[in-house]
């Protein structure tokens, strides 16, 4: 009986916190090792059905770079980085599509279908979501968005499903390309008009030395050119900060950097703990050395 109060005490406190998000939309990011970890892969998915069963909106853009180079790898196809995003040959494009969309992208839904949510894969191609064209030629089949048509994924929302987003894009003429998984679910929160874009990565957040781990907790846009020039924002970094920058401008409420690999992070968050790194504009940078 004892045992049975905890819990019913638990419930009173946790489920009216994460009601607050009932009808908001959430769009999480999920990339980075957290994607490798069965334990941790089962803890996200948990997550989302939850916040969908209690209300929120919540869209999920995935990413898959270890899938990627682990394909790329058993194809000894090389894998090269040009400041944080995959140079993408026409063969590592073929890659990207069957791992994003035909692998990740499918493992995703079910997962989530199995732990009670209703979840339908999308890719960036479905309804012209990104619309792009090649960045430069230096880097392949890599897309900038030029805009995005979000109405698929209002309409797969509207019909009380979780829509699960895989960053391929199209340039409408037959070509896809590469779209950086960050960058795609900044620009996608931003179309959604969403409450909150969350970034599960494979680290604490923001750090000022990546070997102490002392995170920014958080961050003001305006420090970001100062934290560039110092190279404390650097590689991959740079275009997950741009995101969550150009997120912020274009009307996104909030966004946090957490670190994917602790359990169940995406409710912790959720019901207001501090960690990781929070963007934003509303007062002075905390934690920057």
């Amino acid at each position: 009986m004892v045992e049975m109060d905890k819990r019913v005490e638990v419930l009173l406190e946790t489920v009216p916190a994460l009601q607050k998000y009932a009808g908001k939309v959430i769009v999480v990011k999920y990339g980075g090792n957290a994607m490798i970890n069965e334990e941790l892969k089962d803890a996200v998915v948990r997550d989302i059905a939850l916040l969908h069963r209690l209300g929120a909106k919540v869209v999920l853009s995935h990413g898959g770079g270890p899938g990627i180079n682990a394909m790329l790898d058993k194809l000894q196809i090389p894998t090269r980085f040009i400041n944080g995003l995959r140079h993408t040959s026409e063969d590592t494009m073929r890659v990207v599509e069957m791992v994003l969309v035909g692998q990740v992208n499918t493992e995703l839904v079910g997962r989530i279908n199995a732990a009670g949510g209703c979840a339908v894969g999308l890719s960036g191609v479905s309804g012209d979501i990104y619309h792009c064209h090649q960045r430069d030629e230096a880097l392949g089949f890599v897309g900038d968005i030029d805009y995005v048509d979000a109405s698929a994924v209002h309409a797969v929302l509207d019909a009380g499903f979780i829509p699960v987003v895989a960053p391929v894009g199209t340039d409408g003429k037959g070509h896809t390309y590469n779209i950086n998984g960050d960058t795609a679910a900044g620009k996608l929160a931003s179309a959604l008009g969403a409450e909150k874009l969350v970034l599960l990565t494979d680290i604490e957040g923001l750090c000022n030395d990546i070997k102490l781990r002392d995170v920014i907790g958080y961050l003001n846009v305006a420090d970001v050119p100062m934290l560039k020039e110092r190279g404390t924002i650097a590689g991959g970094m740079i275009p997950k900060i741009d995101c969550c920058v150009q997120a912020i401008a274009e009307g996104v409420g909030s966004v946090h950097i957490i670190d994917g690999r602790m359990p169940h992070s995406l409710l912790h968050e959720a019901l207001g703990e501090e960690f990781g790194t929070v963007i934003g504009t509303t007062g002075p940078s905390v934690g920057i050395k």
